[in-house]
């Protein structure tokens, strides 16, 4: 039975209390509370969190804060500040008395203030007696009537989960949570600011590096400011328009949800109530400051993760777009990439992390980390060379995949059908030729990469050289899969022809020095 009581007293500390997991500089990976984490920034290598839309939340929780105490210590700040705090450490200080200011906005259970919920729901006659298992705001969780997976809990008998998995789960659901209905006060919501987003961040040696790397500009005008600085919502806000982010401690904050944790005694959680939130509103001209966008059908779109698909094979999104606006890298970039230039800095790292859903399904979410040349991200000749080189790999692998499935298809009874080369499609999709062609490019990838900004020549020579090697040996897999029958050495007569050919028009730096035959 679910006990109904409201909280009147103040409980877990999310200042105090241990609960965002860190790994430290010796390896040690243990849980933390806020005060602690920054008083420790320079001692821990990074967040320890392993569900990716948890991970990112945290960051940006994390960054939301770091703004608003510097914001609090001074009007401004450039890149003389920024190289500062990077290479002494950030302000301590400052955000602890920013921190202790806000005291009261930071306890997990609070009768009017509770962080990151709404305590009205409590009383409100729509969620009152109503409650959700805990399940409701994990993206991995079945709930409702999600399908089974591997997850074969039930909504009216949820295991119970510590306070500190509880916040820490909340807090990926409201930036990630997919779009869709909710039925209490609004029929349907708007999606979370990194829904179906693969968001990047770069990355420092240390924990207040990286928040010094990933820094949004100063905002002396003080508009923009994070949920604990704000009103606590009420239930009109809940029933109002979806309204757009006043900046990005705005939208690294924002309460898209309604949520409110109901205690167990033994201080775990079971139970929630939960309706609609605050909407957040895109503004096509203020994107979020971590979202990549690549070419689309329509113009720019969210770069996120896709099935089968490697992350650098859309690294063109994390670049310059050289002025074709065909895509269009993260603010977060453009900035970090300043600042490690000012330090002499040759690479950029880089976390890539979150989700893929189909409206309120999820697919797919993933953690990745790039180490990028810093050439690639502020010379435009180099940039260019990239990209190109990058395209160059998709043409070819396009090419192979067309002769490929006429391969497939000659070796198919009706050969000339239309039905027949669609079959043949599907059978190239479900074989080994893509993951190999692009496994054999990526190892060799970032290696090249490095070779650019010195040799730029030579690095187009050896890429070109690793896809017409890709591209022969997964075409060699893909003959061996057909069997060694007549009909198919009779199609691979007239197939292999068209992709000796495509590599001859295509890898043309190659032609120079005699590697193609």
């Amino acid at each position: 039975m679910i006990s109904h009581q409201i909280t009147t007293t103040k409980k877990v500390s999310l200042l105090d209390e241990p609960w965002l997991p860190v790994k430290m500089l010796s390896g040690e990976v243990r849980e933390l509370g806020l005060l602690a984490l920054f008083d420790q920034a320079s001692q821990i290598v990074a967040l320890a969190e392993t569900a990716p839309p948890s991970l990112m939340a945290q960051y940006r929780l994390l960054l939301a804060i770091t703004h608003r105490a510097l914001s609090a210590q001074m009007s401004n700040w450039g890149q003389r500040e920024l190289r500062h705090w990077f290479s002494q450490g950030l302000p301590t200080e400052a955000i602890t008395a920013y921190l202790d200011k806000w005291r009261d906005r930071f306890w997990l259970f609070h009768p009017e203030l509770p962080f990151m919920q709404v305590a009205g729901l409590a009383t409100a006659t729509e969620t009152g007696e109503k409650f959700k298992p805990w399940t409701q705001i994990d993206l991995a969780s079945v709930s409702g009537n999600a399908p089974v997976v591997f997850n074969h809990s039930v909504d009216t008998a949820p295991d119970a989960i510590s306070s500190s998995h509880a916040i820490r789960t909340l807090l990926g659901f409201l930036q990630c949570t997919p779009g869709g209905l909710v039925k209490v006060f609004r029929d349907a919501d708007k999606a979370g600011p990194l829904a179906n987003t693969a968001a990047v961040l770069p990355l420092g040696e240390c924990l207040a590096q990286t928040l010094v790397l990933g820094l949004h500009p100063a905002s002396p005008d003080h508009e923009d400011v994070p949920s604990w600085e704000q009103p606590a919502l009420t239930i009109a806000n809940l029933k109002a328009p979806p309204r757009l982010a006043t900046g990005p401690n705005d939208r690294y904050t924002r309460q898209t949800r309604a949520v409110l944790f109901q205690g167990e005694e033994d201080g775990t959680i079971r139970w929630l109530r939960f309706a609609a939130g605050e909407g957040l509103d895109e503004d096509p001209h203020a994107p979020d400051p971590m979202a990549n966008f690549r070419e689309g059908s329509a113009g720019p779109v969210r770069l996120t993760f896709s099935e089968g698909r490697a992350l650098w094979r859309d690294l063109p999104a994390l670049l310059p777009d050289g002025g074709d606006k065909k895509s269009a890298p993260a603010a977060i970039l453009n900035s970090a990439t300043r600042l490690n230039k000012s330090l002499s800095k040759k690479h950029l790292r880089l976390l890539v992390a979150g989700l893929a859903s189909d409206q309120a399904k999820l697919l797919r979410w993933r953690v990745e980390h790039l180490a990028l040349p810093l050439a690639l991200l502020e010379q435009p000749e180099i940039t260019r060379t990239a990209r190109d080189m990058l395209e160059m790999a998709e043409t070819l692998f396009a090419s192979l995949r067309g002769a490929a499935v006429q391969l497939i298809a000659d070796t198919l009874p009706d050969s000339q059908q239309k039905d027949t080369r669609s079959r043949a499609r599907v059978l190239f999709e479900a074989g080994p030729v893509a993951p190999l062609f692009f496994a054999r490019a990526e190892r060799a990838l970032m290696t090249i990469l490095a070779r650019i900004e010195d040799a730029p020549d030579a690095a187009e020579q050896q890429w070109q050289l690793v896809l017409k090697e890709a591209a022969l040996a997964a075409w060699e897999v893909q003959l061996t899969s057909l069997g060694g029958s007549t009909s198919v050495w009779r199609a691979n007569a007239k197939a292999q022809s068209r992709l000796r050919s495509a590599i001859r028009e295509q890898l043309t730096a190659l032609n120079e020095t005699g590697e193609v035959q």
